[in-house]
């Protein structure tokens, strides 16, 4: 069904093998899916094995739409909004016990942390391969203690650039490599004595892209707008 109605999504989520249309606790509902086009949902609920269904029903909805989201500053956040912010980063990420994962932007008011928690799955792969001066938008939920956006998703807008170092500095005079002198000391040609604390270096290929990247179907709040609709009314 997933593959076959395009309009509908949030079905399944095939790298965590969690299936959304179902509800977590024992009720009357068998099933929901969500979609863009009635005539597909319609069709999608005979493509379903279930139980004996008794009726069904339709209702339009908010649900994928990001409706809670408003678009702030992050010196006017406050503890239980949903928001959209820009920033750029300033810590490096970094994974706390539990596989919960946090780093903070800051804007030209304030800063913020931001968390993707253990339950996001693979998205956290991607928040870990942030690193300071990257430029971000954020969305999620504000928790209350500590203050920290909870992500959602989060569109990348500039990256970094990131250098290595390949090889000391060769010595301008003797053409020779220089040794180092020391930890962040620098380096010093053996023969001549000249001194230089630029190695020769190559900009790192990054494994992320610009975009927006989301937490995956199994960790997604039900009014978060999931990619696959960005560019839906």
């Amino acid at each position: 069904m997933d593959k076959l109605c395009n309009s509908t999504f949030d079905n399944y989520d095939y790298k965590n093998d969690h299936n959304r249309l179902i509800p977590n606790s024992p009720c009357p509902v068998l099933f929901g899916i969500r979609g863009n086009d009635e005539e597909e949902l319609i069709n999608a609920k005979s493509l379903i094995n279930s139980e004996e269904i008794e009726s069904w029903l339709i209702f339009e909805t908010n649900q994928g739409t990001d409706d809670h989201l408003q678009r702030t500053t992050i010196n006017k956040i406050r503890p239980y909004q949903s928001v959209i912010v820009e920033g750029t980063v300033v810590k490096e990420p970094y994974t706390i016990k539990g596989g919960h994962v946090f780093f903070s932007i800051k804007d030209s008011t304030a800063e913020i942390y931001c968390a993707a928690y253990e339950p996001t799955k693979n998205f956290r792969e991607i928040i870990r391969q942030l690193t300071p001066g990257d430029k971000v938008e954020v969305y999620g939920g504000i928790r209350k203690e500590p203050i920290e956006i909870n992500l959602e998703k989060i569109n990348i807008k500039y990256l970094e650039k990131q250098m290595e170092k390949i090889e000391n500095p060769i010595c301008p005079k003797c053409n020779k490599h220089m040794k180092s002198i020391g930890k962040r000391q620098g380096y010093k040609c053996k023969k001549c004595g000249s001194k230089s604390n630029r190695p020769l270096v190559k900009e790192r290929k990054r494994n992320i892209k610009t975009g927006f990247y989301e937490a995956p179907v199994c960790a997604r709040r039900h009014l978060s707008k999931p990619l696959k609709r960005m560019k839906q009314p």
